[in-house]
């Protein structure tokens, strides 16, 4: 498993700029008791019981990782430091702190694994309250999971990735569309009502994610992809 996830005291804009720590709902008393430090656990554990995101013995990227729980390889990377919260039969964990953006992050990933079976994404930018901003922001972080999805998904692999809803959402998931069996976009519940954050679900990875399907180009089981990141 690949998992990203950017924790911060950061402002919401949906919120007037009040720190997102601060917006104290259901999901958010549950995380803290029951030990975790963040409210993405549940929208994790919503995905696997409607759509069997995970499977045991996966290998799985993580960004933005702070609770881990699936039996496996679990690379998780994150911009801060943080609690790593692991319940039950966890798998073998690895955390990497650092920027997903940058090629000395990725070359650390890779020499881990070079391939997983599942890449999730809980990324979000430090917003502003500028909500085209923040959009915008988010789409680049969530366009640079999918090129990390290009090189280091598996064929018949599964893709989670937050992004915020705006001006080129559709547009972000017509990218994706083309290169997953099934592709949905999914409202967690344990998202607040009000916060314009989705995730983009892709199940079935058939193809390497280009810029245009015209360009679509299968990968024959077991051949070693192309490094495409930066």
């Amino acid at each position: 498993m690949f998992f990203v996830e950017q924790h911060g005291n950061r402002a919401d804009p949906n919120q007037g700029g009040r720190p997102v720590k601060e917006v104290q709902d259901h999901y958010f008393k549950k995380a803290k008791k029951e030990g975790y430090p963040a409210r993405s656990v549940y929208k994790l554990e919503e995905a696997q019981q409607k759509h069997g995101l995970l499977k045991k013995g996966d290998t799985v990227l993580v960004y933005a990782a702070q609770a881990v729980g699936p039996q496996g390889l679990v690379v998780g990377v994150d911009l801060n430091f943080g609690q790593i919260n692991t319940k039950g039969n966890s798998g073998k964990f690895t955390f990497l702190h650092g920027d997903i953006m940058t090629a000395e992050v990725l070359d650390r990933v890779r020499a881990i694994c070079p391939e997983f079976a599942v890449i999730i994404s809980d990324m979000a930018p430090r917003t502003t309250g500028n909500k085209w901003s923040d959009q915008q922001h988010s789409l680049d972080l969530s366009r640079r999971v999918v090129e990390i999805a290009q090189e280091m998904l598996q064929l018949g692999g599964n893709f989670y990735c937050k992004v915020f809803e705006g001006e080129d959402f559709k547009a972000f998931v017509d990218e994706v569309r083309p290169h997953f069996n099934l592709t949905k976009i999914v409202k967690p519940k344990s998202s607040r009502p009000e916060s314009r954050e989705v995730f983009v679900l892709g199940m079935g990875f058939k193809a390497e994610l280009s810029s245009s399907p015209a360009q679509t180009k299968l990968i024959p089981s077991g051949h070693k992809k192309m490094n495409r990141a930066e």
